[in-house]
């Protein structure tokens, strides 16, 4: 039996508690002989502020280095809403993505036939939905320099960020994008916003020429961003695969994730570039943040912290059939009518964290 190493890091609010949930069901898949893990814990975010005085130790940056996998719950709150900027919890979160290489993020936004009531949007617009957004993750704003405040005189100050590409950060990603869409709808649509910005204009151009020199068999359509995001709630059934920069993959996989009826259903993946041994260095998490306001009242939704525990299962592990389970126990307690406090909809009672966590392991058991 395969043994893996995962390095987790439950951070602030509610990571702590949704993280249990995840060793119960990792619990079952080595119980049933398909893989066994070995669980290191470390500090990120406020947490590892309040320790360390930093967003993440040198420790913990070395242990991430050497894990199989990393998965992180959620970091912040604004209990560290005043620290120096370069040491605020969010830098613990992008140095793991920058360190460890993981410039694609895969944010998968599936609406589970029982929950198609609990979105925003009609029954028919999300039900069935399964789209999967693409996000570059290590470029783009968030990381280009210059990236300062300058102070002007006379009261005045500029801010500046710089959206920065250069052509293989984009074939990389999109290369990414191409080969999950052949194994899944066989489209993909390429967003940036080349009318208004350059670095729009040569994603648009390294996008379209991979595709004629690489991916002809699949699909590719170009929708700027603002336009996609009108979209994403007008008909999302439409998209198989998207594929964007930082950025705009920031906010529309957001967006995204409301399709589904809550921020606590959507995993994610953080992946790198495979090796000699086609191993990738890999992080997983929830969409969610760390909800202080339910933060201890163990009424958070732990689906998206076990879905990205899933997520590793299928990409750091290659344990499909494993992940293809838990996705079945969570869709069979979601079809029982058991429910979390912020998907029961018009439901008059709702589990707790725990709750929902034994439910999920007494399907997935029924299943291994």
């Amino acid at each position: 039996m395969a043994s893996y190493n995962i390095f987790l890091l439950p951070g602030d609010g509610i990571g702590p508690e949704v993280t249990a949930e995840v060793e119960k069901v990792a619990k079952v898949i080595s119980d049933a002989g398909l893989a066994s893990f070995e669980f290191e814990k470390g500090l990120v975010g406020g947490s590892a502020y309040d320790a360390h005085g930093k967003a993440i130790s040198e420790a913990d940056m070395a242990r991430a280095q050497a894990a199989d996998a990393v998965m992180l719950a959620a970091v912040g709150g604004p209990k560290w809403a005043d620290v120096p900027y370069d040491v605020r919890p969010e830098a613990g979160l992008l140095r793991l993505r920058k360190d460890l290489g993981l410039f694609a993020n895969l944010r998968p936004a599936v609406c589970y036939p029982a929950l198609a009531d609990a979105s925003a949007l009609k029954r028919e617009i999300v039900e069935g939905l399964d789209i999967m957004i693409v996000r570059e993750l290590t470029g783009g704003v968030y990381f280009g320099e210059p990236k300062e405040i300058i102070d002007l005189g006379n009261g005045q100050k500029r801010a500046i960020d710089t959206q920065v590409y250069d052509t293989y950060e984009i074939e990389r990603i999109a290369a990414v994008a191409f080969e999950l869409a052949r194994k899944r709808g066989n489209k993909v649509t390429s967003s940036e916003k080349h009318n208004v910005m350059k670095s729009g204009v040569l994603w648009k151009d390294v996008v379209t020429e991979l595709h004629r020199k690489s991916y002809p068999d699949v699909q590719l359509d170009h929708m700027l961003a603002d336009a996609l995001g009108m979209q994403l709630v007008r008909w999302p059934k439409q998209f198989d695969v998207i594929v964007t920069d930082n950025l705009f993959g920031d906010m529309l996989s957001d967006v995204a994730s409301m399709l589904t009826g809550s921020l606590g259903m959507l995993p994610s993946a953080s992946l790198g570039a495979a090796d000699a041994n086609g191993k990738r260095k890999a992080m997983y998490e929830p969409v969610h943040g760390s909800a202080p306001d339910i933060a201890g009242k163990g009424i958070a939704n732990p689906i998206a912290m076990i879905g990205s525990f899933g997520m590793a299962l299928r990409y750091s592990f290659g344990l499909g059939q494993a992940a293809d389970l838990i996705e079945k126990a969570i869709a069979d307690v979601l079809a029982a009518g058991l429910r979390t406090a912020d998907i029961k909809g018009e439901a008059t009672t709702s589990i707790s964290t725990s709750a929902m966590g034994d439910a999920i392991v007494t399907a997935l058991k029924k299943s291994v």
